[in-house]
């Protein structure tokens, strides 16, 4: 907006400036013709007063002059007619005498009469030679007026064309660092999206392996869960067949002791003890019942918390053994998959151990059915609750990124650790109170509690993934940052190898002499003294005994020599500014280097940091793991159905396609993005590549021009 407004103003001021030339010409040309018509009239003025006058003297003399010849004519003619010689001597010396007199009169008034016509003639002649005078001044006066408005515009005129190519050379200046700092802008962004490109056909290698390594292993797990289903088939039905065997003989029981009891009264308190005593081994019996229930739970909890100190222990032997850990596999029903296959094959061995060993009775089928349907309930809304915390927590390490803060990270650390062992310590101590008392509504609150603080940690380490995100977000950002001023640097480096180095061989001018005189002697010409050829310029533009033309040609080589000198002190001025601008770059060259020096050294720190976060994520995950195997390790094989293994299997299948499709849509509009970017980029390349040779060819004709 600077630049139009000072375009618009300068086209303004030169327009305004053009309009006064043309008016200042108009009047001058104007006043001209005034004067030459005013002088022209008063001379025909007079010429013509002066023709009117001669001639009505003339003719004034003329007439006397016919008077007098018809008088002396009519005296002649009287003499001839007969008058005496007397007479004729008498009159002519009487005429003769009056002639005189008369001649003599008029002789001296027609002398005054010319005296006074030659004054009155050296006065117009002297009002002429004034007139001629003043027009010859008036008109040296206009031309030097004329000259200087001419020097004036043409003062003008040069710098306005020098303002406007300083603006030029200012507005290219700025466009090609504008254009250098895109191009490098966009050369930065194309080798993040190559290295973002990189970066994700390695996570679909990754993922591809994943896809693989879990269809590996889902195939036995599919298979056993046919099995299983098979079994649990077999079984309903038979518990199915048992159950409507109990129901008719309870209610044939329920009839015939309606039928005793109406039949049969108690007729002795023999009979009433004997009735209370049944009654009593009835409870007694489902007490019974309800502890070998109690037994049978505990001793899986045992069994889940040997399972879960072997897996603690195999971990730790493979951390020492391994210094890097390997990435958890994210799975249906936790995270470690191998141990959850253990766990399945334990639980599976374990209840067909069990059932190989106890023989059950139907009623005991019953009880046990029972409670396997109340737990399945219970574990399959756990299950469901538990997935619905895996998908939440894929959405957030998804969209949530910042930073980390490790001695938090330390103290959430060390505060889930003793959560976990408190908890270990609640479940020995119900375990204790289950086998001394059997109350189970103690247990179910534990349990209650238990799962709530499941949840809890699955929540912490949704904080921790958070972070981990955030922290990978700065590191990417550190490496973007890192990236850009290493291709500033080289592109500095590249630019300080391509040119010349700049060693001005002169220094500043000083004050006693001229840019220009220095310039003459610098280039050999010593004889030539500048400021005295000023002064003789000045004295021959002063001088009258020159023409017009010679007095113009003087003053524009004295102007033609005060630009030059201008010029070269423009010259020197840029020259420094140059200089300047190069001492500028290397410092920012240097400061860009310790930028990136100190931007190297966070990197690092930042990797560390975010290393030693994964590994506390991967622990956390182990401790969620174990906690959850607590209570569903020893019934995952009890609870999927054929129809929740098809949804498994269908879930997976779209998850695949999903992905695929995802990673196929990113690559696709990566390409896009890039092209593009490589399209713009060449282009604005090639206008530069115009534009820096446009300006090479003003250089070359500036440079001969100069020459």
């Amino acid at each position: 907006w600077v630049s139009k407004l000072e375009r618009e103003k300068n086209q303004e001021v030169k327009q305004i400036k053009e309009h006064e030339q043309h008016k200042s010409t108009v009047v001058v040309t104007e006043l001209k013709v005034k004067l030459h018509e005013e002088k022209m009239k008063e001379l025909q003025a007079v010429r013509e007063a002066l023709l009117r006058q001669h001639e009505a003297e003339l003719l004034r003399v003329i007439k006397i002059k016919d008077n007098e010849i018809q008088r002396l004519q009519t005296l002649l003619n009287a003499v001839r007619d007969g008058a005496p010689d007397k007479v004729k001597t008498v009159l002519l010396t009487e005429a003769k005498e009056e002639a005189k007199k008369g001649f003599e009169v008029e002789k001296i008034k027609m002398q005054q009469e010319i005296s006074e016509l030659k004054g009155a003639k050296k006065q117009v002649e002297e009002a002429l030679t004034m007139v001629i005078q003043a027009d010859k001044i008036k008109a040296a006066e206009i031309r030097s007026v004329y000259h200087l408005h001419q020097e004036e515009i043409s003062r003008i005129k040069r710098e306005c064309e020098r303002e406007i190519r300083r603006l030029e050379q200012q507005l290219d200046e700025k466009d090609a660092r504008r254009f250098q700092l895109k191009i490098a802008e966009l050369s930065a962004i194309i080798r993040k999206l190559e290295d973002r490109n990189a970066l994700l056909s390695e996570e679909r290698n990754e993922l591809l392996k994943r896809l693989r390594e879990a269809e590996s292993q889902y195939k036995p797990i599919l298979d056993k869960n046919k099995r299983l289903s098979r079994k649990n088939e077999e079984l309903s039905h038979a518990l199915r067949r048992m159950e409507n065997k109990l129901k008719f003989v309870t209610q044939e029981n329920i009839a015939m002791r309606q039928r005793a009891g109406t039949i049969r009264r108690p007729s002795s308190l023999n009979d009433l003890d004997h009735s209370q005593e049944e009654r009593e081994v009835d409870f007694l019996r489902l007490q019974v019942i309800e502890q070998q229930n109690i037994i049978d739970e505990l001793s899986k909890v045992r069994c889940n918390t040997a399972e879960r100190d072997k897996l603690l222990r195999y971990r730790k032997q493979r951390k020492k053994m391994t210094r890097i850990p390997k990435p958890v596999v994210e799975t249906f029903f936790g995270y470690d998959e191998e141990a959850s296959l253990e766990s399945d094959g334990s639980s599976i061995s374990y209840q067909t151990d069990r059932t190989d060993q106890t023989p059950c009775t139907p009623e005991d089928d019953l009880e046990e059915g029972m409670a396997k349907e109340e737990t399945e309930l219970r574990f399959r809304q756990l299950t469901m609750e538990y997935q619905a915390l895996q998908r939440a927590y894929a959405l957030l390490q998804e969209q949530v990124g910042g930073t980390l803060d490790a001695e938090r990270e330390v103290k959430t650390r060390e505060q889930l650790q003793a959560e976990i062992h408190r908890s270990q310590a609640q479940i020995e101590d119900l375990e204790k109170a289950l086998a001394e008392q059997g109350q189970d509504m103690k247990w179910i609150e534990e349990k209650q509690a238990l799962y709530r603080r499941n949840q809890e940690l699955v929540e912490k380490i949704k904080q921790m993934e958070a972070e981990e995100a955030r922290l990978k977000h700065d590191v990417q950002d550190v490496k973007d940052q890192n990236e850009l001023l290493e291709f500033r640097i080289l592109e500095l480096e590249e630019r300080e190898r391509r040119s010349p180095a700049i060693n001005f061989h002169h220094g500043p001018f000083t004050e006693g002499k001229s840019p220009l005189q220095v310039y003459c002697e610098a280039e050999g010409v010593t004889d030539i003294v500048v400021a005295e050829l000023m002064k003789k310029l000045d004295i021959l533009g002063d001088n009258a005994n020159l023409t017009n033309e010679e007095q113009v040609v003087v003053i524009q080589a004295r102007t033609v020599l005060t630009l030059a000198e201008k010029w070269l002190q423009q010259i020197e001025v840029t020259e420094s500014a140059l200089q300047q601008k190069m001492l500028d770059l290397e410092n920012e060259k240097e400061l860009f280097s310790k930028q990136k020096g100190y931007l190297d050294d966070e990197l690092d720190f930042r990797k560390q940091s975010l290393d030693q976060a994964h590994k506390q994520i991967l622990e956390l995950e182990a401790m969620l793991y174990d906690a959850l195997q607590q209570e569903a390790g020893a019934k995952i094989s009890e609870l999927l159905s054929e129809e929740e293994k098809e949804k498994l299997k269908s879930a997976v299948e779209q998850w695949k396609r999903q992905v695929m499709s995802e990673l196929r849509e990113r690559d696709a509009q990566i390409l896009r993005e890039r092209m593009e970017l490589i399209q713009h980029a060449q282009q604005r390349i090639k206008e530069l590549e115009e534009r820096i040779e446009g300006q090479k060819r003003q250089i070359k004709e500036l440079e001969e021009k100069v020459r």
